[in-house]
């Protein structure tokens, strides 16, 4: 079955650039597997946004969508996408309900960061070079955009290790892509090719030496760059170099074709070299080539002297480009995409088995006097939870599980209903709460180990505060892997700082299907039900799964300055004890 793919280019659509090849040449192949794909935009031709607006009025049925004029990016500015653009973006990833969301170089102010930012789909970025990494300039800002990619993509090694400095997490690496019906083996003749850049003058140098001594050869200088200006080339050597512009790859396929020498820039595209290999070129970037510009050049002359040495460096090319053609990356990212939305759990059944059921109120989380951090009396709390109306309770200590055991105990004589937990701390991983549990879990244990010691109890997972930055918090990498494991995911939680952290657990929670749940996570007793869901009567883990499906998310906030100065004065209180 087919996939509703959106791909998210920062560049202008109405210019060569080498992203857009690459986004172009992957849509096709997508296309070719069976999937819907979309490709969303800027452009600055009259044409492709006068498409892009009947496109979005009549329900994004178009394969390339112009959202707006394109701007300037810069990786120094705040945002390259006009206010226009944005909201025809907003509306785009509305109209398309996309499974899937890539955007390619997010590292830069553009459309490719917002529609990450903001999808509500299954989102994948990909880099593609080291020198777009600077935007988000805010370490906050990039990790809630990391919190929102489920997969990362980079197209060579070197980007791979920049970005996860910025980025981190794990990375896979797809081929930039070749269009091998366009990019063949044809007759060659002694031309060499030099991807030139205007800063790179001894690497230019080196190789107008090496021509020097090869009066047959010609060399030509490709500008793949807009606005490249025009090298000085000698008089002696002016009737056999020549000046080429070709920023598409249709443009660069003819003199490829013909060339029997590359020589790549050192910091040229990517996408030309891999051209290059898949025409036969010989490549002369030999070992050392950024410490000694000049190498190159002795390779050319080496290159050119010897047939047998030229048909050999030839042949290693064209076995490197095979296996990077634009089908091949179509299907590698067919594959994650899939993989992908597995991630999102079975849609709940639309039926309620527990319809009969009488509602309850249920704080899931709170804590009493056997946290380090709480004066609250078991006896006093189950008092106090039945006089506010709740029908049952989650205790949930740091790191003990006494309170949860007294706590129950207590509450036999009681109709209140009291779910024995413990909040768990994990070694650099946040906290895990394990509710059901029968004995105690200790704390400094992966993410991983103490999520299987709740497992091995019978007991649920459920994750507290689980974007609030003012706490310890596992990595959006930790959460991706552990999706399958977390059985109630805390969207809502009455003592955080600031409501976005809650509306970011929410958005996480709608995005792969996660069971919801809710906490007061009080420590006081004017906090106790603060927050929480109204949920059908339940007996057992099994039917507390069951009646969270169907359950109703409760916000009942007190000022939070106000319940913390209440904390502060009962651990004040017992200090003086």
């Amino acid at each position: 079955m087919g996939l509703r793919i959106c791909l998210v280019t920062p560049f202008a659509w109405s210019q060569p650039h080498d992203v857009n090849e690459h986004v172009e040449g992957i849509s096709r192949e997508l296309r070719s597997l069976g999937h819907t794909v979309t490709v969303l935009a800027s452009s600055n031709r009259a044409r492709d946004l006068a498409a892009g607006r009947r496109a979005l009025l009549d329900g994004l049925n178009a394969e390339v969508v112009a959202l707006g004029p394109a701007v300037p990016i810069s990786r120094r500015s705040r945002i390259g996408v006009p206010v226009g653009a944005r909201a025809n973006l907003s509306l785009a990833l509305a109209l398309g309900r996309f499974d899937i969301v890539h955007g390619f170089e997010p590292g830069l102010p553009s459309l490719s960061y917002l529609a990450l930012r903001d999808a509500q789909a299954m989102t994948v970025a990909t880099f593609l070079n080291a020198e777009r990494l600077g935007y988000p300039p805010g370490r906050a800002q990039r990790d809630r955009l990391l919190g929102r990619i489920d997969a990362l993509v980079v197209t060579n090694e070197e980007t791979a290790e920049a970005a996860a400095i910025r980025f981190p997490g794990e990375y896979r690496v797809v081929s930039e892509g070749v269009d091998p019906e366009l990019f063949r083996h044809g007759p060659k003749r002694n031309l060499i090719v030099l991807e030139w850049r205007p800063n790179e003058r001894a690497l230019l140098r080196g190789v107008f030496h090496a021509l020097e001594e090869l009066p047959d050869w010609e060399l030509v200088l490709l500008r793949t760059k807009p606005l490249a200006g025009r090298p000085t080339i000698p008089r002696f050597l002016r009737d056999r170099v020549h000046v080429r512009t070709a920023r598409e790859g249709a443009a660069r396929a003819p003199l490829l074709a013909e060339a029997s020498i590359f020589v790549p820039a050192l910091a040229g595209l990517e996408r030309v070299r891999l051209e290059a290999s898949a025409s036969a070129c010989a490549i002369a970037s030999p070992p050392g080539t950024r410490e000694q510009p000049e190498l190159p050049g002795a390779e050319v002359a080496r290159l050119a002297e010897d047939p047998d040495f030229r048909e050999r460096k030839a042949e290693r090319a064209r076995a490197d480009a095979e296996g990077q053609s634009f089908a091949d990356v179509a299907r590698e990212l067919d594959g994650l995409y899939r993989s992908l939305t597995e991630r999102r759990q079975a849609p709940h059944r639309s039926d309620d088995p527990l319809a009969d059921r009488p509602w309850v109120l249920c704080d899931l989380h709170m804590h009493t006097s056997w946290s380090h951090d709480c004066a609250v009396d078991p006896a006093d709390l189950i008092m106090h939870a039945e006089a506010i109306g709740l029908g049952a309770i989650a205790v949930t200590d740091h790191n003990v599980f006494g309170g949860a055991l007294e706590t129950s105990g207590l509450a036999r004589d009681h109709e209140l209903v009291v779910i024995p937990g413990e909040e768990v701390k994990t070694d650099g991983q946040g906290e895990v709460i394990g509710l059901f549990l029968r004995e105690e879990i200790p704390r400094g244990l992966s993410f991983a180990d103490t999520v299987a010691a709740i497992k091995e109890q019978d007991g649920l997972v459920y994750l507290p505060h689980p974007f609030d930055r003012m706490h310890s918090i596992a990595d959006p990498a930790t959460l991706q892997r552990h999706l399958a494991d977390i059985d109630v995911f805390e969207v809502y939680n009455a003592r955080l700082l600031f409501d976005a952290y809650n509306d970011e657990a929410l958005r996480f929670a709608r995005k792969y299907n996660l069971t919801m749940g809710a906490g007061s996570d009080a420590h006081v007793l004017q906090g106790v039900g603060t927050g929480g869901v109204r949920m059908r009567a339940f007996q057992g883990p099994e039917e507390f799964l069951l009646s969270l499906r169907s359950a109703q998310i409760l916000r009942r906030p007190r000022s939070l300055v106000y319940l913390q100065s209440l904390k502060w004065m009962a651990q004040a209180k017992e200090r003086v004890r």
